[in-house]
């Protein structure tokens, strides 16, 4: 009975975790994309660093949402306080995983799924900043570089 509770709550927040990291990825390309759309090219650095940095805040909300969705869990089930759920969840989910506050042993199994789990979302959260800097980058080449057919002689 204690794997198929801890399969079902697995299951579970691991939904609920791609729902969420979904949702909010979805919606920050949606927006770079429109920000991107416009006249970008009269924009200089400060306003690619603004970008970035606001993306990256927005990143670091989504995880924190995440990390919070988790933490409730443990709160419910495993920790008599949201300090310590939050502060575990944490842990676990940037696979720091300090080792001084563990899961009671019929949840054992969830710690290291959120850190796996954490590991691939901010693989995609990675991806994102990295696509954004790409494009920040390549607006930027000089267009000596590219003939009239959009070619590139480099």
């Amino acid at each position: 009975m204690i794997l198929f509770n801890q399969l079902a709550a697995a299951v579970l927040l691991l939904s609920l975790t791609l729902c969420l990291q979904c949702a909010g990825v979805a919606t920050l390309i949606e927006w770079l994309k429109r920000v991107l759309a416009r006249d970008i090219h009269k924009h200089g650095p400060v306003y690619s660093a603004t970008l970035v940095v606001k993306s990256t805040v927005a990143i670091v909300i989504l995880h924190g949402l995440v990390i919070l969705l988790w933490a409730s869990f443990y709160r419910a089930r495993c920790f008599p306080s949201w300090e310590l759920a939050f502060y575990f969840s944490a842990s676990s989910y940037s696979t720091v995983g300090y080792g001084d506050l563990i899961l009671p042993s019929n949840w054992r199994l969830l710690g290291p799924l959120e850190a796996i789990t954490g590991v691939l979302m901010c693989g995609i959260s990675v991806s994102v900043l990295f696509v954004l800097v790409t494009r920040l980058l390549d607006r930027d080449t000089p267009s000596s570089l590219t003939n009239s057919t959009g070619q590139n002689h480099a």
